[in-house]
């Protein structure tokens, strides 16, 4: 039963639909770059390199041989240097992406914790934090004042 309540607990909080939607656009995003990778990208770095599907690329170590009738007896042994080339590519692409979210997201964070900044509206409990340092800056103030009255 506690095992239960802990999960409506998460559920509710919107940690899973968070997570959901997080999943679900990583795979919307993931979809994209394969996109951008294979059908915009590769294509002109295969033409200029003179040598069709960079994914097809590859250094044979040992054909396959195959019988009088066509059938494979021993299968080829090669590097895929040229698969390696793109999912490289791919990975470079999703790092760039990523990072020039995050970056984006953290001024616009740090935008929104500013509080003297009226462009952007300061979350709640930010304002109150911001309250609070002033009313202690306020009281810190008066207490120097009356110390030195008092001496």
């Amino acid at each position: 039963m506690k095992l239960f309540q802990e999960f409506k607990e998460f559920a509710v909080k919107g940690n899973m639909i968070d997570m959901a939607i997080g999943i679900i656009i990583g795979a919307s995003f993931n979809k994209v770059i394969d996109v951008l990778a294979k059908k915009v990208l590769l294509p002109p770095l295969s033409f200029m390199a003179d040598t069709g599907a960079l994914e097809n690329q590859k250094y044979i170590l040992q054909p396959a041989v195959t019988d009088a009738s066509g059938k494979v007896i021993t299968e080829e042994v090669a590097v895929a240097y040229g698969l390696l080339i793109q999912v490289f590519i791919d990975f470079l692409i999703i790092a760039l992406t990523v990072f020039i979210v995050v970056k984006f997201m953290n001024r616009l964070k740090k935008k929104a914790e500013d509080s003297k900044d009226t462009t952007v509206q300061t979350p709640k409990n930010i304002e109150l934090l911001s309250d609070m340092r002033e009313l202690m800056e306020q009281q810190n103030e008066l207490l120097k004042n009356n110390l030195k009255e008092a001496s």
